[in-house]
């Protein structure tokens, strides 16, 4: 049993985002975008109200996907119950769906970030934007990733009459884009020698503080995050590291020389703010870039969403440096009833026996590091993992990094918003596994951790004071 015995800092800010959710529009603005134009629902529900009720946005037709929407309803009847649901597709077609029942005020309006949900939908309780991070997939298994950063998600908004089982008479519906380009961001393309990246520049001249994003086991080439992360004033690239065009289509051993061009690159770009660069990696990417930050030159600041400090599903070469990965113990793997397999006992400790040679020398690394820890995350141990990775950099004279742990997050802690997914095919073990996480905890885990991670780059990259929340 691995005991974790450090402190946790755990920290929580719905409440600052609440504040931000300014009072819905009083009518449709015209639409700044290639959004449909906002559409004022249907006939109003007779005898009740001389207004057809109407769904009220703001923005109005287009927000950027890490920024709160509030959602109000008008022209209902006095404390008249109605059900609103939240539908969106992504680019494989797969639907995700929320709903949550509400009852309105005696002026026959229903404002989300003043009323609070009634038990029975997917959340209860005042959430003034449950209906975006309680969507779920409609067939199990499914995670909502953004694959064309290019191209909003759309989402339905519907308001239905009554609390029924199966959805009333539809009252009021109406559409509104999901953003993950802010005007002005430069995708760029990255294909310089064995470069395979995008990366994502903010408008004006530049030069940028530098940051190096890497995702996990699911290979590719995500960009969601970097993008998002680009729309508030870094140089963000998105880098592949497998299964992408000409790259190794399966994860067996990597080679840091790769990593170490994608660093020069970035080093070497006008439009790249020096002397050093950042590192963003989770899960898989967390190791990653703390191996990068061990043996390369040039980063000054890295920061890991439930990274392992060993090596991790793959052999790591570095000149003459080769590091095996942390053995794995199949029988340590518990399915339940559902078929859904538990992992988080399957990775052998890297504190005992010859799994102690996967353990990453991280003390080597001349940067500052943020660990962020989902504290039910189930894919491994990542409080373990930050706790004994401040240990070994304390006991080398090393500065304590910071750890900011969040109770009730699961593994894939990602930008504001993006609904939790409890479970999902894991690549490597061929099978649907849980990954941890209550939907609310989470929630507000992504938007505190997306402040933390914004604020601890400034710090380093740029010398800008955090001005984050407060500890709780």
């Amino acid at each position: 049993m691995w005991q974790v015995s450090a402190r946790s800092v755990c920290r929580a800010s719905s409440r600052i985002w609440q504040r931000r959710l300014s009072r819905p529009d009083p009518a449709p603005a015209a639409p700044r975008s290639r959004s449909r134009p906002w559409s004022p629902g249907t006939a109003p529900a007779r005898g009740l109200s001389s207004m057809a009720p109407a769904i009220r946005l703001s923005p109005a037709a287009r927000s950027l996907f890490d920024e709160p929407l509030a959602i109000a309803v008008q022209g209902l009847g006095p404390r008249q119950q109605v059900t609103l649901r939240t539908s969106l597709r992504d680019e494989k077609g797969e639907l995700f769906q929320a709903s949550a029942l509400y009852q309105a005020g005696d002026d026959g309006e229903l404002d989300v970030a003043r009323c609070p949900a009634l038990p029975g939908g997917s959340f209860s309780g005042l959430e003034p934007m449950g209906l975006l991070w309680a969507l779920q997939p409609q067939k199990p298994f499914r995670r909502l990733v953004k694959r064309d950063v290019q191209k909003p998600f759309l989402l339905q908004l519907e308001v239905f009459e009554g609390h029924g089982e199966r959805p009333g008479r539809l009252l009021a519906q109406a559409q509104h884009e999901r953003a993950f380009l802010r005007d002005g961001v430069r995708r760029v393309p990255v294909r310089e020698g064995r470069i395979r990246a995008t990366l994502f520049l903010p408008p004006g001249n530049g030069p940028f503080p530098g940051i190096i994003d890497l995702y996990g086991t699911g290979g590719g080439l995500p960009e969601y995050r970097a993008c998002l992360l680009a729309n508030h004033g870094f140089a963000v690239m998105a880098l592949a590291f497998y299964s992408y065009e000409d790259l190794p289509k399966e994860m067996k051993e990597f080679h840091l020389e790769y990593f170490e061009e994608a660093v020069n690159y970035m080093l070497q770009h006008t439009q790249v703010k020096g002397p050093g660069i950042g590192l963003l990696g989770h899960s898989k990417g967390g190791d990653l870039c703390i191996s990068m930050a061990s043996f390369l030159k040039g980063i000054t600041a890295t920061a890991l969403i439930n990274g392992s400090v060993a090596n991790v599903g793959a052999v790591l070469r570095y000149k003459d440096i080769t590091i095996p990965p942390l053995g794995i113990n199949l029988k340590r793997i518990k399915v339940g009833k559902s078929g859904i397999a538990d992992i988080i006992d399957a990775l052998n400790n890297p504190l005992e026996g010859p799994d102690r040679q996967s353990l990453i020398p991280l003390e080597k690394a001349e940067c500052c590091f943020l660990f962020i820890v989902g504290q039910d995350d189930h894919n491994w141990k990542s409080e373990f993992f930050a706790v004994e990775g401040s240990k070994r950099l304390q006991a080398h004279g090393k500065q304590k990094p910071e750890i900011v742990c969040y109770p009730g997050a699961g593994h894939y802690i990602e930008p504001p918003f993006f609904p939790m997914c409890a479970a999902s095919m894991h690549l490597l073990f061929g099978k649907p596994v849980m990954w941890g996480g209550e939907p609310k905890a989470h929630c507000e885990a992504q938007i505190d951790a997306w402040q933390q991670i914004q604020a601890f780059f400034r710090k380093h990259l740029i010398g800008k004071p955090s001005g984050t929340s407060s500890k709780l």
